[in-house]
């Protein structure tokens, strides 16, 4: 039904709508909506309104000026730096996008590329919002609840290190869809400074796999381990790591409960390094540890290496108002080895 048509009908069907009791209404009210299409409060503020209607001709939005070859060319281009965020995706057309075309992997005219290498955050949001998926996870954190009187608390606002060796951490569940039986986790360690990232795979959970985890961690990152901060999950909150931490000169801190804020830094990691390269599927076995084992060792060079990262330089309040500055120009570094 054509825009003219809708406000005719209306114009018919709104003075018999007022006049008639609720029950009455109700069926017209549903009547008018299959016919239209109209969201349900919008079309009953159009037939409750007592003012004449004034039909105005309709003003077509601008034409589309990123055409579909841009948008299949911002595909690939996000489908090769591995589905990140806009913001991140953003900076880094200007140097992906010549590789991409070096490789064959891309064929663009000058002009897709000057488009393509412009485009904004918001404009890459809004072209892959029909092509992106939203995965849910299940939790399995169980609380810890001894010890934690011996365990300081760090919320979010606490982060003040520009020291690298702070990290978070946190456990990623490869349980699929079902909690039962064995299966396996990967921990998580986030660098607040440098914005490292290390994932190391476990058989199980338990507080002797985190350490031997922790353990060879020591081994891979680039510098020192200073401190960790993790949630309050049993895993974390027990006399083995304290006892652990003590004997490493490690920093033991944890947030609050039910406050995944506190661990921001890594909860992000667990999306675009984790979800977005393993997936939500259910890993268990032996097999499937030594795979899993074997994409870490390759996706650490990839994620440090290779993948942009964008740190915020400062904030700014005014009043009430916390606003990132300036105007935000966030601050692109590839992470080097130490």
């Amino acid at each position: 039904m054509s825009f003219h048509a809708k406000r005719e009908l209306l114009a018919n069907v709104a003075p018999r709508y007022r006049e008639e009791n609720k029950k009455r209404k109700s069926i017209i009210l549903n009547e008018f909506i299959s016919a239209t299409g109209y969201s349900r409060k919008y079309a009953i503020r159009l037939l409750s309104s007592p003012e004449p209607l004034v039909v105005r001709s309709i003003k077509r939005p601008r034409p589309r000026f990123y055409n579909s070859a841009v948008q299949g060319a911002l595909k690939i281009a996000w489908a090769a730096a591995n589905y990140i965020a806009s913001k991140r995706l953003a900076p880094f057309l200007k140097d992906l996008v010549p590789a991409l075309e070096r490789h064959g992997h891309l064929e663009l005219t000058d002009e897709i590329r000057s488009q393509l290498i412009s485009i904004s955050p918001a404009t890459i949001d809004r072209i892959l919002k029909p092509i992106r998926t939203d995965g849910r996870a299940m939790s399995t954190t169980k609380p810890g609840k001894l010890l934690k009187h011996q365990i300081p608390v760090r919320t979010f606002a606490d982060w003040q290190e520009d020291q690298p060796g702070f990290f978070e951490a946190d456990l990623v569940a490869h349980c699929g869809w079902s909690m039962e039986g064995e299966f396996l986790y990967t921990l998580v360690l986030t660098d607040i400074a440098t914005g490292w990232v290390e994932c190391i795979a476990l058989p199980y959970r338990s507080g002797s796999a985190v350490i031997n985890a922790l353990d060879k961690a020591q081994e891979l990152v680039p510098f020192p381990i200073l401190g960790i901060d993790t949630d309050n999950g049993s895993e974390f909150i027990n006399t083995d790591l304290i006892n652990y931490c003590e004997s490493e000169k490690i920093t033991f801190t944890r947030g609050r409960a039910y406050k995944k804020n506190d661990q921001c830094y890594v909860e992000q990691k667990n999306g675009i390094v984790v979800r977005q390269i393993v997936g939500y599927d259910r890993f268990e076995g032996q097999y499937a540890y030594m795979q899993l084992s074997e994409l870490y060792r390759a996706v650490r060079l990839y994620v440090n290496f290779f993948q942009p990262s964008m740190k915020l330089e400062k904030k700014c309040r005014n009043n009430s108002k916390l606003k990132k500055c300036p105007n935000p120009v966030p601050k692109i570094e590839t992470c080097r080895p130490r």
